[in-house]
């Protein structure tokens, strides 16, 4: 698959709240490091580098970016180098934020914000990327607990012109109606790609329902998660990949974006060469049979 000239326009767009993104966008958060993402062994990425891949990025037409304050390493920030890359940035750039977790200065993790934490947060991001206001910032959660007092922190920060679209991270299908009853979502963020479970399936079927943005996270690195893509794929996957003359990368990526028009991916990387695989991913057309052929894989057999 001929990558070089191909660019994020191929996969269509979809809009996010007033904002309208090309459907292949750009995860920031690999970027800070190479290796594992917040695996504290692991090198910094090389600063030319990764802004580098940032600015190719926008020349392939990406204006969907995702990245968080908690993205970085011993010496980078994701947000500062999307700051150093970018600004001042393009008016067609759409950047996601998330709230919710947080690291202390060694890379540890920390108990996650309460309603009253979360201003401090969105000030954090609106900091590191030079901005008066956030796109859209998402609440990302563990487990099931209610949602409504910290969702309902971002949406008086919404109200007061610091955020302009709110959205979800890491939830159960009953958050979304929840969060949908204090304030409008424009995106939900949650593990999805080939082997995906049926509540999975099922969120994203209500999100398209409701013309809400689907966002997958880990479609390519499935159970690795942080770590990455895996270095040898599944033999479903790599089979279907051989068959196509594509990388398995770009067919996990591809079928996430055939579940629905609603679906935005957001592939990260820190080498252009793998950006630019990514985004002609974009490109890949596949048919409903090859689109059930993929989804029929178990779970065993999608993440190999």
């Amino acid at each position: 698959m001929t990558s070089q000239t191909i660019t994020a326009t191929a996969s269509g767009t979809w809009k996010l709240g007033d904002r309208t993104v090309h459907r292949i966008g750009f995860g920031a958060m690999r970027l800070p490091q190479q290796g594992e993402a917040f695996a504290p062994e692991a090198d910094s990425r090389d600063r030319d580098q990764a802004i580098g891949v940032l600015r190719r990025a926008v020349e392939l037409g990406v204006n969907h970016i995702d990245t968080a304050a908690f993205y970085f390493s011993p010496l980078r920030s994701a947000n500062e180098l999307i700051n150093r890359a970018l600004a001042p940035y393009p008016d067609d750039l759409v950047i996601a934020t998330k709230v919710g977790p947080g690291r202390d200065p060694s890379g540890a993790w920390l108990p996650h914000a309460t309603p009253q934490q979360l201003r401090g947060q969105v000030e954090e991001n609106l900091r590191q990327l030079g901005r008066d206001h956030l796109d859209v910032v998402n609440l990302r959660i563990v487990g099931t607990d209610s949602l409504a007092d910290r969702f309902g922190a971002l949406a008086e920060l919404r109200d007061a012109g610091l955020i302009r679209h709110l959205g979800l991270s890491n939830i159960h299908l009953h958050h979304l109606a929840e969060a949908q009853a204090i304030a409008p979502v424009v995106c939900v963020q949650n593990m999805y790609g080939i082997g995906a479970s049926s509540e999975q399936e099922e969120l994203l079927r209500q999100c398209g329902e409701q013309r809400v943005a689907f966002v997958p996270f880990y479609s390519i690195a499935g159970t690795r998660r942080t770590a990455g893509a895996p270095a040898e794929d599944s033999s479903g996957v790599q089979a279907f990949a051989r068959a196509r003359g594509v990388s398995a990368a770009q067919v996990r990526l591809a079928w996430t974006l055939h579940r629905g028009a609603h679906v935005l991916a957001i592939p990260g990387t820190g080498d252009v060469d793998h950006l630019a695989q990514n985004v002609a991913a974009g490109s890949l057309r596949l048919s409903q049979d090859e689109v059930d052929e993929l989804a029929s894989l178990r779970p065993d057999d999608a993440e190999g």
